[in-house]
């Protein structure tokens, strides 16, 4: 594809009317340099952009296009549902389909609520667990991020149990005060916390796999999964636990991470959150649980959301034919391509010498520029981001198309076939060669 207006003009024009030209910050690539590529057209697992330049990509929208751009059934659900009608701010059936299909396949949710992001999920289900409780103060992780919402948007202060302090100019104090933020992964903090604390604590919300710091999955301690300790402990002190699921959800498996770490059935979240995969590329997130819990909404209960758009029937048509796409044959294909995928970026960056780690959460995976395991955030910024910027830069200029950033998953879809992988192994020795020059 050709075009009269490049990528940099359009970042000039951009920068005049968008703030630094980006509607989402890890779009600027602040992170990496140079212009980004400003996309025009998008078929299964390639990308366009206004340059004429073709990619490989491996961000599918960050999670959404788990069956490639443009899927046949997806669009043609979009189109039929389009011709019906963009928005009627009312009910239609596609929102109770997709409901009872989310409900049908993850089992700790026994109702749903959709609303137009995953901020907005967690948002709310943080205000259901506080009208739950009675309790004002949350407990998150350092590293795991749940959308800009004011009291998650925290850093942690002097001490691994002390208050956290505003993460993010126009977070007030007061706001971030109710908020504690623990080392991911650290059990004994999480205890400590509760053995002084737990009757001021209303819930703990984590990523049921970290994969907004690189990929980081839970790892059992004295035989017990992380997540699940944190179910136990919130419920011996009267707290909830909130899972979410907004990138893992029906990407990590059938059934999220909570598929992979809550198979034997023996706990579960009370509330979780999703987003990305359930609206097919479309605005949607949704949150649910307990039918208790989700009973203290508005109308039926006190707590009050709401939403003009929550529910919309391209959103909820998108979401269900990309549900429908999933199944045992699709997640076979993600599996196979992204091991595949795995090994060729292990074996490129090992034959040049590059110090790496290649950490998964079911078809999720994350490649960090260091030697040792990552469990932490801190381990996450302990990586060699300079080796991660050159080895990024050499994959675009070689067509391929990554996260604009160190601390982001990788993202495959049912569209990345052999011939697809092959051109990424084409690029790969001479990106492991562009970041081992540092």
């Amino acid at each position: 594809m050709t075009s009269t207006t490049t990528s940099a003009d359009l970042f000039a024009r951009a920068q005049q009317v968008i703030p630094s030209g980006v509607n989402s910050p890890v779009r600027a690539f602040g992170s990496v340099g140079g212009t980004p590529p400003f996309l025009t057209e998008a078929k299964g697992a390639l990308l366009h952009d206004a340059d004429g330049n073709e990619y490989v990509d491996l961000v599918g929208s960050w999670g959404p296009m788990i069956l490639g751009h443009a899927n046949e059934q997806v669009v043609e659900a979009v189109r039929a549902a389009a011709g019906r009608g963009l928005s009627f701010g009312a009910p239609q059936p596609g929102e109770v389909t997709l409901a009872e299909e989310v409900v049908r396949r993850i089992g700790p949710v026994e109702q749903l609520r959709l609303v137009n992001s995953g901020t907005e999920a967690t948002m709310s289900a943080l205000r259901v667990a506080r009208a739950a409780t009675g309790r004002d103060v949350v407990v998150k992780f350092a590293g795991c991020y749940h959308g800009h919402v004011d009291a998650l948007l925290a850093e942690a202060g002097s001490g691994v149990a002390t208050f956290a302090m505003p993460g993010s100019a126009g977070v007030t104090a007061a706001t971030a005060r109710d908020t504690v933020v623990l080392p991911y992964g650290d059990s004994e903090a999480v205890a400590a916390l509760f053995a002084e604390r737990g009757g001021e604590i209303a819930a703990i919300i984590t990523e049921a796999a970290p994969a907004n710091m690189g990929v980081v999955p839970p790892l059992a301690q004295d035989g017990v999964g992380f997540n699940r300790f944190l179910s136990e402990t919130a419920h011996a002190a009267g707290a909830l636990l909130i899972s979410d699921e907004v990138l893992t959800g029906f990407r990590a498996s059938a059934e999220g991470h909570y598929g992979i770490d809550g198979a034997d059935r023996s706990w579960a979240p009370d509330l979780m959150t999703f987003g990305k995969v359930i609206g097919g590329g479309l605005p949607v997130g949704a949150f649910g649980g307990r039918a208790d819990l989700m009973g203290l909404l508005a109308p039926a209960g006190p707590v009050y959301q709401a939403g003009t758009l929550s529910g919309n029937p391209l959103a909820t048509a998108a979401g269900l034919a990309t549900l429908e796409g999933l199944d045992a044959a699709a997640y076979d294909t993600l599996g196979r391509a992204s091991s595949t995928l795995q090994q060729l970026v292990a074996d490129a960056l090992t034959t040049a010498g590059v110090p790496h780690v290649i950490q998964t959460a079911g078809t999720l995976f994350s490649v960090f520029f260091r030697e040792q395991p990552v469990t932490t955030y801190e381990d996450a910024k302990a990586q060699d981001t300079a080796a991660f910027t050159r080895f990024f830069h050499a994959m675009l200029e070689g067509g391929v198309y990554l996260p604009p950033s160190a601390f982001e998953a990788w993202f495959v879809s049912t569209a990345h076939s052999d011939e697809v992988l092959d051109r990424i192994a084409a690029v790969l020795p001479a990106a492991a060669k562009a970041a081992a020059r540092g």
